[in-house]
């Protein structure tokens, strides 16, 4: 059971009573009382409450920010007590792109869990996963440009990307020789604001239309990667997406001598004066994994998150 210190951090963190009982696997109702019982022992009021959210009082931040950075210290040094920076325990929960996480991620944490039976992982895949706070994720990755926060962020590699139809598309449709015949073809596209984005290379040339052409916008990267085999348009996205059937024959690189611009990819986490063994090891092999990505392009991007 977690102390009531922990719970009133999680009560900041979270944001409410409600999603701090929900992650602590308690009744909202043994939360409030031991929030109240803390205001209680201190004798002033932590949280301002309402229906929907807790905020902390002036004395409450304060006393968030002291408690975070002693129960972080307190971390810290129990884990060097026990050895723990050659352990790896406890649960770590990872945020990723759906797609991208089953290629690149899930064997990172396959590899983690191999080597330590004690480590549990919540693997959490998708791109609805905003504020790592509120929802005690421990880690994610994230594709494409960063925008500002208070997370710290650690480059893993970048993602290269090309543009990609089938054989039976171009016999149908032609080879575009030029980019600006692209203007003229189908694409299909991974979200309505690719079509808006220009297609970007890596020299910093930009081609913009003021809109893609597209009959079909899927959020799937393997639903793109079904559809550009079935003929249906061009794509521009990962190479990783598409590295084996370009090398098979069964799709076509168009434009192959003029690199796109790779998009990067981060681990980002929640500020903290202590970044746990687990956290820093799972950013460690997430780094190695993206040099796979490397030699892919040199052989021859997920989305934006």
């Amino acid at each position: 059971m977690a102390s009531v210190e922990q719970i009133f951090l999680q009560v900041v963190e979270s944001g409410s009573l409600k999603a701090a009982a929900e992650l602590l696997g308690v009744e909202p109702s043994s939360v409030s009382r031991k929030i109240a019982a803390l205001e209680k022992r201190l004798a002033v009021k932590l949280l301002r409450r309402s229906t929907q959210r807790s905020t902390p009082t002036e004395l409450g931040q304060r006393y968030y920010d002291r408690l975070r950075l002693i129960v972080d210290e307190q971390a810290a040094l129990e884990e060097e007590i026990r050895g723990g920076v050659a352990q790896l325990q406890g649960t770590l929960r990872i945020a990723a792109p759906a797609d991208f996480g089953v290629q690149f991620v899930v064997p990172v944490v396959r590899n983690m869990q191999q080597r330590a039976s004690d480590l549990s992982v919540e693997l959490l895949l998708g791109s609805h996963f905003e504020n790592l706070v509120e929802q005690n994720i421990d880690v994610a990755v994230r594709v494409g440009e960063l925008s500002d926060s208070s997370l710290y962020a650690k480059p893993l590699g970048d993602n290269p990307r090309v543009i990609v139809a089938s054989p039976q598309y171009l016999a149908r449709r032609g080879t575009p020789k030029v980019l600006s015949e692209l203007d003229d073809h189908e694409f299909i596209l991974y979200s309505p604001g690719q079509g808006r984005a220009p297609i970007s290379f890596a020299d910093g040339r930009h081609h913009s239309v003021e809109y893609l052409k597209a009959n079909i916008t899927v959020n799937s990267a393997a639903a793109v990667r079904t559809l550009v085999l079935d003929g249906a348009g061009i794509h521009h996205g990962p190479l990783w997406l598409f590295r084996e059937e370009i090398e098979q024959g069964k799709l076509i690189q168009l434009f192959p001598d003029q690199a796109l611009k790779a998009f990067p990819i981060h681990a980002v986490y929640p500020s903290r004066s202590y970044l746990p063994f687990k956290v820093k090891e799972f950013i460690r092999l997430m780094s190695q994994q993206m040099k796979d990505i490397r030699r892919d392009s040199r052989k021859g991007g997920e989305y934006e998150t």
